[in-house]
């Protein structure tokens, strides 16, 4: 397996670890923010509508300006959407902000997948989806824990400033670990 593959999924695992904590504790931010369970059902669907309606042209911008390219303004999109959620004061705000989430994720399941796609050898593209998956699958095994510890000792404004901070990190080892190589385009 190309070096290249395993690259890949190191750079976008902060993202993952970040993803597992989000999740195991974004409802409970929701709900103490004032959002009843209703609301709360309706802010994740605005970020999935969002998600599904900008999918496609998030896909052709991958293929014209390159995947590296909006990998990295989804992992960008993602430490301001974290930041977003530390400063957010009630539950209105959250919408925009999932709205938001919802790009940044179509942004990198597109962009993700098709570096992955470009990199690894044909013969062996669904072994590489493999160890995406398996890295994923690491990054919410750890993530889950993280977050309801870390909001439990520290509040879950610090938790998500944390992981805006880890996404940080996550941009700046992309740009230092991904070669030219690592970003064709059809």
């Amino acid at each position: 397996m190309p070096k290249q593959v395993f690259l890949v999924c190191v750079v976008v695992f902060p993202f993952m670890i970040c993803s597992g904590i989000v999740y195991s504790i974004l409802s409970l931010y929701f709900a103490k923010l004032g959002a009843t369970k209703s609301q709360i059902g309706f802010i994740y669907t605005s970020g999935a509508l969002a998600g599904a309606a900008m999918a496609p042209f998030l896909g052709r911008l991958a293929d014209k300006w390159g995947r590296k390219v909006i990998l990295f303004m989804s992992m960008g999109l993602f430490m301001l959407v974290f930041l977003g959620y530390a400063l957010s004061k009630c539950c209105f705000h959250l919408f925009l902000i999932q709205i938001a989430e919802g790009i940044a994720w179509s942004a990198m399941g597109t962009s993700a997948t098709a570096l992955l796609a470009d990199v690894a050898p044909v013969a062996h593209r669904g072994e590489a989806m493999g160890i995406y998956n398996t890295a994923w699958s690491i990054g919410w095994i750890i993530g889950p824990s993280l977050g309801g510890i870390s909001s439990d000792h520290l509040g879950f404004k610090l938790t998500f400033l944390i992981c805006a901070g880890i996404m940080l990190f996550g941009i700046i080892l992309g740009i230092f670990v991904l070669s030219q190589s690592a970003d064709q385009r059809s």
